[in-house]
């Protein structure tokens, strides 16, 4: 069998500088720099290093701006692909191009087969996690974004005089960064925090976790844990807790049956990607309230994952009507189908959009415009999530919701999950995130031309670069006076 060898890297790499110079791409700068009070006023800042905000980062690169990032992690931690995350793999079909922003060479299957050649992709059934951050740490490295790891932001203030005031904490201490143009990438939870059911509150902190949670699950080793929901991440919580030595695992799911069918995956077609921020209101409500209430189902891989342990119960049916905490720290925990003693309760029960619970945006909370502020959804339509969800513009901007009370608020752009309901699945998934971050990156060039664009003009004017010197031709003399006919 003839084995095709991997050209490396660096090859690989050289190939894509070659892409980009054909494409003439980043495009050469171009904005009017402004200064204030003697400080400089970057382009656009980004809250996110993650898969969001590399891709924006680029698209924003590539039309000649001059974006930076915060991140608050470490450098090569961004996002939750080794932090948080507990899956073996990706749930997305190792072929989508996800952030390669169309070039060939920036895909996941160019940097993997550069690695490790033809039949290794060919062989390769999904993507593992903690290759995937090693992809977009290389992702980072070529597209030469402006980074600022372990900078984290205190507080945004749309500001009147046509700039966003971010209050940074990094390293070196504070400092204020004021910025044309803000894009909040900071993932699922970015504007708000895990979901939790009101009984949780009444349970000692030491006895539960949400599974995005930082958890040492080794110390989960032989005590009986019980995982609530039945998503991915419940699987991943429920294996991670069963291989780390747990005495048993109780999924304890309310469902009488677990989701099958990716309802959100059968709509995903070009026609959705392109179309849905251009449907009615009703539609955009009807289509993502469709999606919720069906809920998305866990991997196949993900719960073999669990289920080959014979100490794992899928108990489905089985919601919690109380939770009585013991002396001993054991829980008993009264569902519907009996009751359960545990010692550790994993809660898998997802995100809530909640600007009130991220101080930094404390002002944005205040004035934004969410699409329970304007639309009221047809009876048995009722949606927490999509009702909390920003009323986005079309450069996924943020709105008032009282006209003239904080007009900077419209320079703060959205990108992360919230903004599908606005946008579609643009901005936080990876089927379809470069062509959110070009719709973003394309609308905010147009908006930041049009604020300059008297100073563009001069420009236009004062453009003197000529293309003929005046010595390319030679004047014809004029044409010689005929006599006229008698």
């Amino acid at each position: 069998m003839h084995v095709t060898p991997p050209n490396g890297l660096e090859a690989l790499e050289a190939r894509l500088k070659q892409d980009l110079a054909w494409l003439e791409l980043p495009a050469k700068p171009w904005m009017i720099q402004k200064t204030i009070d003697g400080q400089h006023v970057i382009d656009v800042a980004i809250i996110g290093a993650g898969m969001a905000g590399l891709t924006v980062g680029t698209a924003l690169s590539h039309l000649g701006l001059a974006p930076v990032l915060f991140d608050r992690a470490c450098a090569g931690e961004e996002g939750p692909w080794v932090t948080t995350a507990r899956m073996e793999t990706l749930r997305s079909p190792k072929q989508l191009t996800g952030p390669a922003l169309g070039l060939p060479a920036l895909t996941f299957r160019a940097w993997f087969e550069a690695q490790f050649g033809l039949e290794a992709w060919a062989s390769l059934d999904k993507i593992p996690r903690t290759q995937w951050m090693d992809y977009l740490r290389w992702y980072r490295k070529v597209t030469k974004l402006s980074i600022r790891n372990e900078h984290n932001v205190e507080n945004v203030t749309p500001r009147s005089d046509g700039v966003v005031q971010l209050t940074v904490r990094g390293p070196n201490g504070e400092e204020r960064v004021l910025a044309r143009r803000l894009v909040i990438a900071s993932g699922r939870d970015g504007l708000g925090g895990p979901t939790l059911p009101q009984f949780a509150s009444g349970i000692p902190a030491h006895l539960r976790a949400h599974s995005s949670d930082v958890l040492d699950y080794h110390s989960l080793a032989g005590k009986r844990v019980g995982v609530i929901g039945a998503g991915a991440s419940s699987m991943d919580s429920a294996a991670r807790a069963l291989e780390c030595g747990a005495k048993s695992v109780d999924m304890l799911i309310r469902r009488a049956e677990i989701p099958r069918i990716n309802k959100s995956k059968g709509a995903g077609n070009p026609g959705l990607t392109h179309g849905h921020l251009d449907l009615p209101d009703e539609w955009k409500w009807r289509i993502r309230h469709y999606i919720n209430i069906q809920q998305v189902p866990p991997p196949r891989g993900s719960t073999l994952r669990v289920s080959k342990f014979p100490n794992a119960r899928f108990n489905v049916g089985c919601a919690i009507e109380d939770i009585q905490v013991n002396d001993d720290d054991s829980m008993s925990v009264h569902t519907t189908k009996g009751v359960f003693e545990l010692d550790f309760l994993i809660f898998a029960t997802g995100f809530k959009i909640d600007w009130h619970a991220r101080p930094e945006y404390r002002i944005l909370a205040e004035h934004h415009r969410a699409w329970k502020d304007r639309y009221q959804p047809e009876p048995g339509q009722d949606d927490q999530e999509l009702a909390d969800s920003p009323d986005l513009g079309p450069v996924f901007e943020l709105q008032e919701k009282r006209p003239g009370q904080c007009p900077g608020i419209s320079r703060v752009h959205v990108f992360c999950y919230p903004a599908a309901l606005t946008h579609g699945t643009v901005s936080g998934d990876i089927p379809a995130i470069s062509d959110g971050a070009k719709r973003l990156a394309q609308g905010m060039v147009s908006l930041l031309y049009r604020e300059d664009v008297e100073a563009h003009f001069e420009n236009l004017k004062d453009y003197a670069d000529p293309e003929l010197l005046g010595d390319e031709w030679t004047p014809a003399p004029a044409p010689t006076p005929t006599a006229q006919a008698t």
